[in-house]
């Protein structure tokens, strides 16, 4: 996401850095350009209108005009703005009572019932809740059916209403179970539509009356763009909304969504979606978004996840082995494996900055083959512990049993021993000293 609207503001930046000063028809005709980026990036009108006047005011006056780093200056104007625009950080669920409820509510198809099992499991991984689902939508067929199996994924239990029990009458039934069987927090699924109507509110307005929802959280798909912020509008005019999940936050849409929803539903982003496992929820950090936006990348959050995946003592173990020049086919293996868990290859280029060291790198992303990092496993595992070990062994007969072996190919295989050698050659020309500093 924001793909596109990062390239454009760069070359915004990009012609004020080779101008040198500018003079306030560079600065408006920059101004009509980030106006333009965000319009195509589907940001609501008025939320651009707004932003590019706030803009303009504070790059028009003379410190920019006057400044040898005019874009710099820019910069500076825009990340603060886009911060402000995005609203402050996620917070964790502010839960009281036993049971806490919360509710989650949106469109059909913005993603609630998946997002109401990471809900779950974040509460009691991070929170250390014991959860239990309720199944409110009564509406979509087969939703029952689904919120069943995302709780046993995680190990949740849900509960369930009787043949021909409405959901409002259901909803104390619900609570006096999870009560009893000693779960701390409700989360209430309800149903949707393809569109907002009345009969749903009306449904909603009758349920947040009966279970007094401490958290009540808008979901909406950011694929969907200003039809996403139209109804989140619509949910918190209409209902006591604390919060916002935007669900498919990791896909190819244009951003408008992400950009707007804070400033015209006037509700706070909570937390987004960022995959498809359940552990891919996290909470919404402005400043790291507005850092990818601007094409600085979101380095912290890349940490993170390989603070996360990586174990710490093997990584210790493999700086020894590549100090030691022992680095085998075996131990290329295990190495992919730890970065396959920090999650999509495409996801993590994204996090890259776009220029300095990284540049060529960020945003290659999508270009990455995945498929090749499970051919390369297979092709390591058909191999015998000697021959991961000492690759020199492997003669033509060989090839073609690991090749058979694995399913792929001999050309497949013979590239992947080419990049083990490159490898090699680079990993001699490293330190283990600097690998165990880096590492800790």
């Amino acid at each position: 996401m924001f793909d596109g609207l990062q390239g454009k503001l760069e070359g915004v930046f990009s012609r004020l850095r080779g101008q040198g000063k500018v003079s306030e028809d560079d600065l408006r005709r920059a101004m009509r350009e980030i106006r333009l980026a965000l319009l195509d990036a589907d940001v609501n009108v008025q939320v651009v209108r707004d932003f590019v006047a706030s803009v303009q005011q504070k790059a028009l006056g003379e410190e920019v005009l006057r400044s040898l780093t005019p874009d710099q200056q820019v910069l500076k104007i825009v990340r603060d703005e886009l911060n402000q625009l995005l609203g402050e950080p996620g917070q964790e669920l502010q839960l009281k009572g036993r049971p806490a409820v919360v509710m989650l509510c949106g469109l059909q198809g913005s993603g609630k019932t998946t997002t109401i099992g990471k809900l779950a499991k974040r509460l009691r991984d991070k929170q250390h809740k014991n959860p239990v689902l309720v199944a409110g939508d009564l509406q979509r067929a087969a939703a029952i059916e689904q919120l069943r199996q995302v709780g046993a994924a995680i190990d949740v239990p849900v509960i369930t209403p009787r043949e021909g029990e409405d959901v409002v009458a259901f909803a104390p039934r619900a609570l006096r179970e999870a009560r009893e069987g000693g779960r701390d927090v409700v989360l209430f699924d309800t149903a949707g539509r393809l569109h907002v109507d009345d009969s749903l509110m009306d449904e909603l307005r009758s349920l947040v009356q009966v279970v007094s929802p401490q958290e009540l959280l808008f979901v909406c798909d950011a694929m969907t763009g200003q039809d996403a912020v139209r109804s989140a509008a619509h949910f918190a005019g209409a209902l006591p909304v604390s919060g916002v999940i935007l669900t498919k936050l990791d896909g190819d849409s244009r951003g408008g969504a992400a950009l707007s929803i804070r400033a015209v539903a006037e509700v706070p982003i909570r937390f987004v979606g960022v995959g498809e496992k359940v552990e891919d929820l996290e909470l919404f950090q402005p400043e790291r978004t507005t850092s990818r936006i601007l094409g600085m990348g979101d380095m912290l959050s890349l940490i993170e996840k390989a603070e996360q995946a990586i174990d710490k003592d093997q990584a210790e173990r493999m700086a020894q082995r590549i100090a030691r020049r022992q680095f085998t086919l075996e131990d290329l293996r295990d190495q992919l494996r730890q970065i396959r868990k920090m999650g999509p290859l495409g996801q993590l280029m994204e996090m890259l900055p776009k220029t300095g060291p990284f540049k060529g790198l960020a945003g290659a992303g999508a270009q990455v083959d995945e498929t090749r990092l499970v051919a390369i496993e297979a092709l390591i595992n058909s191999m015998t512990p000697r021959e991961r070990e000492k690759p020199g062994l492997l003669n033509a007969s060989r090839k073609r049993r690991i090749a058979a072996g694995s399913g792929r190919t001999v050309q497949e295989l013979n590239q992947l021993l080419k990049q083990y050698k490159q490898m090699q050659k680079m990993m001699k020309r490293m330190k283990g000293g600097f690998l165990r500093g880096a590492l800790g």
